[in-house]
């Protein structure tokens, strides 16, 4: 998938990039922190080779990672993935930006429909993506373990006119 080149946005406290194979340790390190089921080394680097899949993270000036989200072009379909952010770095729109870079990457590569899968409690991820106009569509029930919970599946379609922004949740 042909992605956009990153700006740097809020350069003094964190710029977004591109993620290659080389960064697989330190993406399934971030997510071993967010999540209990977190991806491992070999699944990001085995999926950061695909040709429809872009993943983007949010570093620190100093390169730290802080942040992740993918993308992957599923028959047409933006399936967005991924989606992690440091716990001691949440709220300041690091997730924001990140979805913004995805969905601008899924737009110049003619996606106008995205899904992704949530946890049911997570009200903070949830409100994020209701700010991007995602809607539940769906539900596995007892999909995630540790805790058990529902997973809500959420789509956004988009009009082919335009889409509204998106404004930043607040936490």
């Amino acid at each position: 998938m042909t992605a956009p080149t990153y700006r740097a946005r809020t350069a003094d406290t964190f710029r977004i990039r591109r993620m290659t194979p080389a960064d697989a340790s330190e993406a399934a390190a971030l997510e071993s922190v967010c999540f209990t089921d977190g991806w491992s080394e070999a699944s990001y680097r085995a999926t950061l080779l695909l040709p429809y899949a872009v993943y983007f993270a949010a570093v620190e000036p100093s390169g730290r990672m802080i942040g992740t989200i993918g993308l992957q072009n599923l028959g047409g379909d933006g399936e967005i993935s991924n989606v992690a952010v440091l716990p001691e770095y949440r709220c300041r729109g690091i997730a924001h930006e990140l979805m913004e870079q995805a969905l601008e990457a899924g737009h110049a590569g003619g996606i106008t429909r995205f899904t992704l899968e949530v946890r049911s409690g997570n009200t903070a991820a949830r409100a994020l993506y209701d700010s991007f106009d995602f809607v539940e569509k769906g539900r596995r029930k007892d999909f995630y373990t540790g805790p058990v919970e529902d997973a809500l599946i959420l789509w956004r379609i988009e009009d082919t006119q335009e889409a509204r922004p998106a404004e930043e949740p607040r936490c």
